[in-house]
């Protein structure tokens, strides 16, 4: 059985990739409820219970780019991050709202994220980490071309991550 991969909403062009607010930090924390989908989100560093102070710590807020998908309506739909670490963009803390998953949104997310992080940073390949646990995130990550690859020399992850690397024209195919 093969297993098609999802592709961009169809109405994709009324969302916008925008910098993320503080309302939508506010929408964001409301999304993890328990501390393993706060750790599977942020990692296993990050607290839970947290307060917006915590929160904003934790998902280093303002010392990184963080960009929001919205809606026509400007409704959070997914949010993400990226830096540059290991001369690649790393995407980093890529979520989208629980009541909009499996619509093609995180396929969106990944692909204007990347495209506007290698753009800024100037490079052309994106990584991440994922907790290996996360299995739908996984195979999202698989079917837009991410491989497993060992870490950069000196560099170190939680336990159960995997480190996922993919150049930015296979992640966005003709969609740059």
């Amino acid at each position: 059985m093969s297993i098609e991969p999802p592709t961009e909403p169809p109405t994709s062009t009324a969302l916008r990739l925008v910098p993320a607010t503080d309302e939508h930090v506010a929408e964001l924390m409301t999304w993890f409820r328990d501390p393993e989908s706060t750790a599977l989100w942020g990692g296993p560093d990050f607290r839970f219970p947290f307060t917006d102070a915590s929160f904003r710590e934790d998902a280093h807020w303002g010392r990184m780019p963080a960009l929001a998908v919205v809606g026509p309506d400007g409704a959070l739909l997914a949010f993400g991050q990226f830096y540059l670490r290991a001369r690649r963009c790393q995407l980093a803390r890529l979520a989208v709202a629980p009541d909009r998953r499996r619509q093609g949104l995180g396929t969106l997310l990944i692909r204007r994220l990347a495209t506007e992080g290698c753009r800024r940073l100037t490079v052309d390949e994106c990584s991440l980490f994922v907790a290996a646990a996360n299995e739908p995130a996984v195979r999202l990550y698989r079917r837009l071309s991410f491989v497993e690859t060992p870490l950069p020399e000196g560099e170190t992850a939680f336990d159960g991550a995997l480190y996922m690397v993919a150049p930015l024209v296979a992640v966005c195919g003709e969609r740059t």
